[in-house]
């Protein structure tokens, strides 16, 4: 079954890169407010800690192991493109010891003690400020040069190739990607998927993401 429905470059981009960006940031912000209530170490959270740590991880492998040394090839000798993706390889990087942090603050694996979690409001703004920057930077720079240099092939290559590391995955991602997305955005990312994988959404997949309860105090 296709995960992705392989139209050009625009609904491709914007179905497996930029709509995980919103649910990036919403989950930070539930983060953030967890650990301003003092809850950060509530199962829940850690449960949804636990799966945007996974899905920041999906989402910066098929960015750095396919998409930019692909965009890399495409801008070769152009010294400005190549410093915005230069720049995005170093937001990356910035990234894995702020994640680490939090997962100390929160006290590493469930049901060890943490010493550190008095900073877990300052270990969570880090990344929050961190992550915004990468974000913006692919926002802004990174992915309209994608856009403008990538044939429609190339995207259609990126889709089979998302599909082949997170099919297993597709079950959770479609709807944490569109748990509490507006209603034109949700439409806009829900199109982007084949019919089956829209009923499957619609009569399994949320529902039994919501038991999950991710985030909840």
């Amino acid at each position: 079954m296709e995960t992705f429905a392989v139209q050009p470059r625009d609904m491709t981009c914007r179905t497996l890169l930029y709509a995980p960006h919103h649910a990036f940031r919403r989950d930070l912000d539930r983060l953030t407010a967890a650990a301003a209530a003092g809850k950060g170490r509530a199962s829940h959270v850690r449960a949804g800690w636990e799966n945007l740590k996974e899905q920041i991880r999906l989402h910066q492998e098929l960015e750095d192991g396919w998409l930019w040394p692909r965009v890399e090839r495409a801008v070769a000798g152009r010294r400005a493109e190549r410093a915005v993706l230069e720049e995005v390889r170093a937001d990356h990087a910035r990234l894995a010891p702020l994640i680490a942090r939090v997962d100390e603050a929160m006290g590493g694996a469930a049901g060890q003690d943490a010493a550190g979690a008095g900073d877990l409001p300052a270990a969570v703004r880090e990344l929050r400020e961190a992550l915004e920057r990468y974000l913006l930077h692919e926002e802004r720079s990174a992915l309209p040069l994608a856009e403008s240099v990538l044939a429609v092939a190339e995207w259609r290559a990126l889709a089979a190739e998302a599909q082949g590391r997170c099919e297993a995955g597709t079950p959770l991602f479609v709807p944490w990607v569109v748990d509490g997305i507006g209603p034109v955005e949700r439409s806009r990312f829900l199109t982007a998927l084949p019919k089956p994988l829209r009923e499957l959404n619609r009569v399994m997949w949320e529902p039994r993401y919501r038991k999950r309860r991710l985030w909840s105090i």
